[in-house]
C-alpha cells in the first residue's frame, strides 16, 4: 500500500510538472514572441569574452529589453556549490524586482560520461546532480531546466550508451517532478541529435516532464535544408518547450602538405557573428514555429568567439541586435 501512495504522488507530481511549461498548441495565433537572453554569453568562456558577474548580467538583460534571462548553472554565475538558500532568496528577488522572467537554468550533462568504469555510479552523480538544479531551479522561480544527452564514445558500444541516457533521463525527471520542474533536452550533444531520435529519445524515456529544447544550430550543421528542418519542427511539435538561437559564420581552414606544394582541407571553424549576419535561416525557423503555436521562450546567446571581440561593448551590441531581429517577427 505505502508503494501505491508513494507512486500515485509521483504520477500527480509529474502531472502538475507538465503543466508548467506548455507544448506547442498548434495555432499560429497562439504565438508569442517571447526573447529570453542566455548568461554564457558574458561569462567568459570564450577566447577574449569578458565576464560580467550575474547582477551585471541581469541588468544588460533589462537594459536591452529582454523579457527573461536563462542562467547558466555553472561558476562562475549560478553555481550549486556557491548559491545556499539566502543567496537563492536574494538572487530571485532581484530577478522580480527587475522585472524580468527566468525562464531556465541551464545545466551541463554527459549521461556517458564514465561509461568505461562500471564501478562508478557515473549516471546516478549526473541524475542527482541534474535534481539539485531542479531544487535550485523551484528556489529560483522557474520550472525549467536544460540538459544535455550525451557524448558519444567510439569505443563503446552505440546502444549501450543510448540506453544509459534514457536511464538518466528518467532518473533526473522524476527526481525534477517532486519540485514542479520539466527538463528540456537540448539538441547539442552527439546521442540523439538528429530529431527523429530525439522524439524516439523522449517517448522512450516517456516523462511528461521530459520535452525538447530544439534549435536550428545542428540540424543546419547536419545538412538539413530549411524545409527538412521546417519538418524536423514539425515532427518534435508535441514536445517542443524552448529554443536557443545564436547565428555563424563559417570559416574553412585547410593545412598544408609540404610534399605536394598542396593544402588538405580540414573541418570549419564556426564564428559568432549577430543575428542575420550568418548562415542560419532563423526566419523560417521561427516562422515554423509560429506555425505550430510554440508556446516558449527564443532565447539568445553568444557562445563562440565572436566577431569584432569579446569586449563587453561588443557583446552589448550583438546582444541588443538580436532586440531588433526578432521585432519582424511580432
Amino acid at each position: 500500500m505505502k508503494k501505491l501512495l508513494l507512486s500515485i504522488v509521483m504520477i500527480c507530481l509529474i502531472a502538475i510538472t507538465s503543466v508548467g511549461q506548455k507544448a506547442p498548441t498548434g495555432n499560429p495565433k497562439d504565438f508569442r514572441l517571447k526573447t529570453c537572453l542566455h548568461s554564457v554569453s558574458y561569462m567568459g568562456v570564450w577566447r577574449g569574452q569578458a565576464t560580467l558577474s550575474i547582477d551585471e548580467f541581469l541588468l544588460k538583460a533589462k537594459e536591452f529589453g529582454y523579457d527573461g534571462v536563462m542562467l547558466a548553472a555553472k561558476r562562475p554565475h549560478v553555481s550549486l556549490i556557491d548559491y545556499d538558500d539566502a543567496a537563492r532568496q536574494k538572487l530571485r528577488a532581484r530577478i522580480k524586482e527587475l522585472g524580468l522572467e527566468l525562464v531556465c537554468l541551464a545545466g551541463y550533462t554527459d549521461f556517458c560520461a564514465g561509461i568505461d568504469k562500471a564501478g562508478i555510479p557515473n549516471v546516478e552523480i549526473q541524475a542527482i546532480y541534474v535534481g539539485e538544479l531542479a531544487r535550485l531551479a523551484r528556489d529560483l522561480g522557474t520550472n525549467m531546466v536544460r540538459v544535455f544527452t550525451g557524448y558519444e564514445r567510439s569505443d563503446q558500444p552505440y546502444d549501450k550508451q543510448y540506453g544509459l541516457v534514457v536511464e538518466g533521463l528518467q532518473m533526473a525527471g522524476r527526481i525534477a517532478a517532486r519540485y514542479g520542474v520539466t527538463i528540456a533536452v537540448q539538441n547539442h550533444h552527439d546521442i540523439a541529435l538528429h530529431h527523429d531520435p530525439m522524439k524516439w529519445l523522449i517517448e522512450e524515456v516517456n516523462l511528461p516532464n521530459v520535452r525538447a529544447a530544439f534549435d536550428c544550430w545542428s540540424p543546419t550543421l547536419e545538412g538539413l535544408t530549411p524545409e527538412e528542418i521546417r519538418q524536423a519542427i514539425h515532427t518534435l511539435k508535441p514536445y517542443i518547450v524552448h529554443t536557443t538561437t545564436a547565428d555563424y559564420k563559417e570559416h574553412p581552414r585547410f593545412r598544408y602538405e609540404l610534399n605536394h606544394s598542396n593544402y588538405v582541407p580540414m573541418t570549419s571553424q564556426m564564428r559568432a557573428v549577430p543575428m542575420g549576419q550568418g548562415f542560419l535561416d532563423y526566419k523560417s525557423f521561427i516562422n515554423t514555429l509560429k506555425e505550430i503555436g510554440y508556446q516558449g521562450y527564443i532565447a539568445y546567446e553568444m557562445c563562440e568567439v565572436l566577431e569584432g571581440g569579446g569586449s563587453v561593448e561588443n557583446l552589448d551590441k550583438t546582444a541588443k541586435a538580436f532586440i531588433e531581429y526578432v521585432k519582424q517577427f511580432r
